[in-house]
């Protein structure tokens, strides 16, 4: 699914929020969840939200945000966290079992840990809307005549 100009504001506002924000709270943690898709909203219905909503009344919100990112992208990993000169950098990947050198993760870094990875979560949004959906199409075969044959050899 391609990103229109106004989701692509959206993540860019959010990425922003983020990285200027000192300490994440619930307010925050609260637009990001508001501005993911649909997924959550149905695992939620289906009560598989148990755990991040005691994570989110907790205030644990790094392991919420890592939550987050389990429920809603769960074709994305974390990769890695790094602490270095002052900043957290989180990666997330698709195949994070790929040497790092030829992985394409999406990369994001805060002072606070949480905003780290959920700055990676906006970005991987970004990336999940920037490349088309692949279309799988599946040839269809008509039966040319109205007999069937059998081809398998029994002996």
């Amino acid at each position: 699914m391609m990103l229109g100009a106004e989701e692509v504001i959206a993540l860019d506002r959010l990425d922003d929020a983020l990285r200027r924000a000192p300490a994440l709270g619930a307010e925050l943690f609260r637009k990001i969840i508001d501005s993911g898709g649909t997924r959550l909203r149905a695992l939620r219905q289906s009560g598989k939200t148990v755990r991040f909503d005691r994570l989110i009344e907790a205030s644990a919100w790094t392991e919420a945000a890592i939550a987050l990112i389990e429920l809603e992208m769960p074709a994305w990993k974390l990769r890695r966290l790094v602490y270095e000169n002052g900043e957290w950098l989180c990666s997330l990947s698709r195949q994070p079992h790929l040497p790092i050198e030829i992985d394409d993760p999406v990369e994001a870094s805060h002072a606070v840990l949480a905003l780290a990875v959920l700055r990676a979560l906006v970005e991987a949004r970004r990336r999940n809307g920037a490349a088309p959906e692949a279309i799988a199409a599946v040839e269809e075969f008509r039966p040319t005549s109205d007999r069937t044959i059998c081809c398998d050899n029994f002996a």
